[in-house]
């Protein structure tokens, strides 16, 4: 087995093993509005659940170069985002948001998605999405070196879900019904694929 030290790596060694590894990794897609009113889409895979009391949610949002993405920016100005799963049906659609654009053009407007209000924000989220998660920021942390942060880990705090009718059954979600996608490597996905159970220890 190979043992190597990440601080002999280069970032992209270190980031080639981690996205490599750490599969599969759900996709949440984040819809944020800038100080001009923009509405910025943006897809990221570095996401997770925090807790379920009260229900939170992490992103973490690298950066390039020292530079700031326009999702962590707007977050930390507005304190509000919405979060979508990202499924089979919007992968595509979704994929295309990850286009470098100047950040007064939207990429929700560019992959021609259809823009929902939300109910409990300002931000909106789109409707193609089977599951949006309204979330206010709770704790932002920048991450890396003390010169130059690598990484703007954000939590944020669900404040509304909304789920379609037609995955949603006596309060679960039906995994197979939503056809979630998760990011592996490159530029492949996976889909749920087969499903078994283990019964926990008691």
């Amino acid at each position: 087995m190979l043992s190597i030290n990440p601080l002999e790596n280069t970032e992209r060694e270190n980031y080639k093993l981690l996205i490599g590894s750490i599969i599969p990794r759900p996709i949440a897609f984040v819809t944020t509005i800038s100080g001009e009113h923009v509405l910025n889409g943006a897809p990221f895979s570095y996401f997770n659940i925090v807790s379920s009391n009260p229900p939170m949610i992490s992103l973490a949002i690298q950066r390039s170069e020292g530079r700031q993405k326009d999702t962590a920016k707007n977050i930390l100005a507005s304190k509000e985002f919405v979060v979508h799963v990202v499924d089979e049906q919007n992968v595509e659609m979704v994929n295309k948001t990850a286009a470098n654009l100047p950040s007064n053009q939207s990429e929700v407007e560019l992959a021609n998605f259809t823009i929902v209000e939300s109910e409990r924000i300002s931000v909106p989220g789109v409707q193609e999405a089977k599951v949006r998660m309204e979330c206010v920021l709770e704790h932002s942390l920048e991450l890396g070196g003390s010169d130059s942060p690598g990484c703007d880990l954000i939590i944020g705090k669900v404040i509304q879900f909304h789920i379609d009718n037609e995955i949603y059954e006596k309060g679960r979600i039906d995994p197979k019904r939503l056809g979630a996608v998760s990011r592996l490597a490159g530029h492949h996905y996976a889909k749920i694929g087969e499903m078994f159970s283990i019964e926990r220890p008691k």
